[in-house]
């Protein structure tokens, strides 16, 4: 199975409102540096008493005057463009009746301005404080915004549901890039075809689940798959995370909610994607404050929602989780989830699919047998096959090659399995040691009649493990005959015998064959 990661991610609308937050924010002190510009030009004049300012004006000094406040701003005969020829003084408190009789006398030109400051000053000082306020509440709404997912309307927009929408050319993933889950595809065609042409079924009047709750291990493409079926159906495609409904907030779970299904409602027929529904969808009654706690209201308005579906509406919800064992009753009844598909770990032959999916674009060389690759991966879900064919095409890399061969396939399988390489970490004795356990499991696995083929033994550490024994084999097995079973154990145990025969005694490393040991006998 292709992995569950999208390969093309919905685009939110952000489009740049043109007077956001930063452009408030810049004009408001572009506003503030230009009136502090001002003053500061305004205060560059010569201060000087008020009794030398007068007797100045006695010796013919002075230019003209003008009246400002409580202040007296002048120049003096032959001033030029610079301020140092200019001055000012304070007016006295007590008021000099002889000061424009002496002016007047002198020739000198007389300005009074107005007491009160100029218009546009008034102006600008009025709105100012308001231009910062508005900056600052837009800033601190994209801020909120963004901390909260992106959610659509700024500060009041938090309530307004996260899901991605997909839909055109944002989704371009269907069934040929899904690989290894024929049943489930199977189980979902009649839902595609609901979609499709719904008229069909109600005239009929069939009725379609409302509910599909895709269930499977980590890794088994559940969003992969939800998606595809969006893209098979030709319809839009609604795509959240359950733990993205859940904020500290009371209530904004249950209005996301609501929001997402009304925008669904509006597109139809759609369909909805409710992924990990288990982070919301717990049993109830479990949690703290009394059953009111704001993922039991999330969990409420969804059962509410679905409810509210009409036979009419061409909406379909779907939902991934790996602990279908942890949730709400109400949510698998009849009438919601009401249909379940179970998405296994891939068989041999599926696996072989699914890394013919993955390896499309990695050149393959003559040597590397996809099938050989999915008989030793048993166990791998289709994010781990696509993990190793990464691994691969990352070592194939590294030797300049351009395409992969086999070999790069074994070493990637080896580093997903055990982890890389640590030819240090091992002493003679402790490496002789290893030899002789791994040399028991090897021989026991080579002469038994029902063991598993041998496909290597190494004694180089990886990971935790100071040596390996692997066997490959032949198919997947689901149920074990005796015979195989006490082939297993002997093999299993084959290590700690050939310690003790070697070396006469057994070391702590052996501690690990009996876990597995036990292990395999409560499985099988």
């Amino acid at each position: 199975m292709a992995d569950e990661q999208d390969p093309k991610q919905a685009k939110p609308n952000t489009k740049p409102h043109p007077f956001d937050g930063h452009t408030l924010m810049w004009i408001a002190w572009a506003f503030f540096v230009y009136y502090i510009f001002i003053d500061l030009n305004q205060t560059q004049s010569r201060l000087i008493p008020y009794s030398q300012f007068k007797q100045e004006i006695t010796e013919k000094k002075v230019e003209s005057v003008t009246f400002k406040l409580d202040e007296i701003h002048g120049k003096y005969l032959g001033t030029t463009a610079d301020k140092t020829n200019s001055f000012k003084t304070i007016i006295p408190a007590i008021p000099d009746a002889d000061l424009l009789p002496l002016l007047e006398s002198n020739n000198i030109t007389v300005v009074a301005l107005s007491q009160a400051d100029p218009k546009w000053l008034q102006v600008l000082l009025g709105i100012l404080p308001w231009l910062l306020i508005m900056a600052f509440f837009i800033y601190s709404s994209r801020m909120l915004q963004n901390r909260m997912g992106g959610g659509r309307g700024g500060l009041f927009g938090f309530s307004k549901s996260n899901a991605r929408l997909f839909e055109g050319s944002d989704n371009q993933l269907g069934y040929a890039d899904v690989a290894g889950v024929e049943g489930a595809k199977q189980d979902l065609q009649e839902i595609i075809d609901f979609l499709k042409q719904p008229e069909k079924f109600r005239s009929v009047g069939a009725k379609m689940p409302r509910g599909i709750l895709l269930m499977g291990p980590p890794g088994t493409g559940k969003t992969l798959l939800a998606k595809a079926t969006a893209f098979e159906a030709k319809v839009p495609f609604f795509s959240i995370s359950g733990s993205e409904f859940i904020e500290m907030y009371v209530g904004v779970g249950a209005s996301r909610v609501r929001d997402m299904f009304n925008e669904a409602r509006k597109r139809a027929p759609a369909l909805i994607f409710i992924d990990e529904i288990d982070s919301v969808g717990r049993v109830r009654g479990t949690g703290m404050g009394g059953g009111n706690d704001e993922r039991e209201q999330t969990l409420n308005q969804i059962l509410a929602e679905m409810d509210g579906f009409s036979g009419d509406e061409a909406v379909v919800v779907l939902a991934a989780t790996n602990r279908p064992d942890v949730l709400d009753p109400a949510l698998l009844r009849p009438g919601r989830f009401d249909r379940k598909v179970m998405l296994e770990l891939p068989q041999q032959g599926a696996r072989v699919d699914i890394l013919k999916v993955h390896s499309r674009k990695v050149p393959l060389s003559k040597d590397a047998d996809l099938t050989e690759v999915a008989r030793m991966t048993v166990g791998f879900s289709g994010a781990d096959l696509a993990n190793l064919v990464n691994e691969a095409a990352l070592f194939a890399a590294r030797e300049n090659l351009v395409d992969v061969n086999r070999a790069h396939f074994n070493k990637a399988h080896d580093k997903v399995m055990m982890g890389s390489e640590r030819k240090d970490l091992l002493n003679p004795n402790e490496r002789k040691r290893t030899a002789a356990h791994e040399s028991g499991h090897a021989i026991l696995a080579l002469k038994l009649p029902h063991a598993d083929p041998l496909r290597q033994v190494s004694i180089i550490p990886r990971g935790m493990a100071l040596g390996t024994t692997e066997q490959l084999p032949e198919e997947d097995r689901h149920n074990y005959a005796q015979a195989y079973v006490e082939t297993r154990l002997a093999v299993m145990l084959g290590g700690r015998c050939a310690e003790k025969i070697i070396l006469g005694d057994v070391s702590s490393g052996a501690a690990n064959d009996l876990e597995q040991a036990t292990r395999f006998l409560v499985m099988s």
